[in-house]
C-alpha cells in the first residue's frame, strides 16, 4: 500500500510536507465525528503553494493520509514536543479547537496506535531518512526543508495572532548557524510579512530528529500562517493573489538554501 508520493530531484534539497495529506481510511472514518472527517487541521494546499520546488531541483515528499490517522511530525513513542504546553498526540484525539475527532468510545487504543505507526508513519520516515542519506552521499551535504502551515489564530497553542512566517531550527541545533542567519535575512527582506525565528514553533520531531549539522545534514521548518495564502475557514479555499505574493518569499528561502549548499560543495 502506497502511503506517500515522492519525486526525486537533482540538488541537495529535500522538501517534506508531512501534514499535507487529507485521506482517511474507511475503517477509521466511520468512527470519527462529522467535524473530524473534514480534517480541519490539515496544512492545506502546501503542494500547490510549493509547486515550484521540483523546478528548483528539490526532491519532494508528501503523504496521502491525514495527520488524524497518524502525525508524521511526532515521535513514534508519543513523547511531547513542547513539555508543559498543549500538545497533540501521535494519533490525535482532538482537533485544534478542542472538539473530539472520534465518536464516544471509538478513539484508537494503544494497539491500534502501534499498528498505524507501522503502516503509515514508518514508511514515510524510512523514505525521508534514505533520501537524506542519498543526498549526502551524492552531494556531500543534505538539506531538509519542512513545510507547514496553520491557522493564524489558535488559542490552544499560542496567544494572539501568529507571525506570517515562523522559522524553526530547534534553537540552532538542527542547522548551521550561518545558514540560519542567511534565512533570517531572507525573511527580514520579505516586505509586508511578519516573521519569527525559533518563536512558538521551533521545529517538530522531523526537524529535531534529522537535523545533524555536524554530519552535514541541515534541517529547518517553516510554519506559515494560512491567512497569508488561503481562507482559514471552510471550504479552506486557496487564494491565488495572496499565494502568488508570498510564493516569491518561499522561492527566495529555497534559493537561499541551495546557494549556501553550493558554496560548501
Amino acid at each position: 500500500m502506497r502511503t506517500f508520493n515522492f519525486t526525486q530531484g537533482s540538488t541537495s534539497l529535500l522538501l517534506s510536507m508531512p501534514h499535507n495529506g487529507t485521506a482517511i481510511p474507511d475503517d477509521i472514518a466511520v468512527r470519527m465525528s462529522d467535524h473530524g472527517r473534514t480534517v480541519p487541521d490539515t496544512d492545506w494546499h502546501l503542494d500547490r503553494l510549493y509547486d515550484f520546488a521540483a523546478g528548483l531541483g528539490a526532491s519532494v515528499l508528501k503523504p496521502f493520509y491525514s495527520r488524524y490517522v497518524v502525525d508524521l511530525n511526532r515521535a513514534p513513542d508519543g513523547s511531547q514536543l513542547y513539555p508543559g504546553a498543549s500538545n497533540t498526540e501521535l494519533c490525535p484525539y482532538s482537533c485544534f479547537d478542542g472538539s473530539p475527532i472520534y465518536l464516544d468510545g471509538k478513539a484508537p487504543d494503544e494497539d491500534e496506535v502501534a499498528e498505524r505507526t507501522e503502516r503509515y508513519w514508518r514508511p514515510y520516515h524510512l523514505k525521508l531518512g534514505s533520501e537524506l542519506a542519498r543526498l549526502r552521499s551524492v552531494h556531500g551535504i543534505a538539506l531538509l526543508f519542512e513545510a507547514h502551515s496553520i491557522r493564524s489564530e489558535v488559542p490552544r497553542f499560542f496567544e494572539g495572532k501568529l507571525p506570517d512566517l515562523n522559522l524553526g531550527t530547534a534553537d540552532g541545533a538542527s542547522c548551521d548557524a550561518r545558514l540560519e542567519k542567511l534565512l533570517r535575512g531572507a525573511l527580514m527582506s520579505a516586505k509586508g510579512y511578519t516573521f519569527a525565528v525559533n518563536g512558538r514553533f521551533k521545529g517538530g520531531y522531523i526537524t529535531r530528529n534529522y537535523g545533524a549539522p555536524e554530519e552535514n545534514v541541515h534541517a529547518v521548518q517553516l510554519e506559515q500562517a494560512q491567512i497569508s495564502y488561503m481562507e482559514e475557514t471552510q471550504p479552506f479555499a486557496y487564494d491565488e493573489e495572496r499565494a502568488k505574493q508570498i510564493k516569491s518569499v518561499l522561492v527566495q528561502l529555497l534559493e537561499t538554501l541551495l546557494a549556501w549548499s553550493a558554496e560548501r560543495t
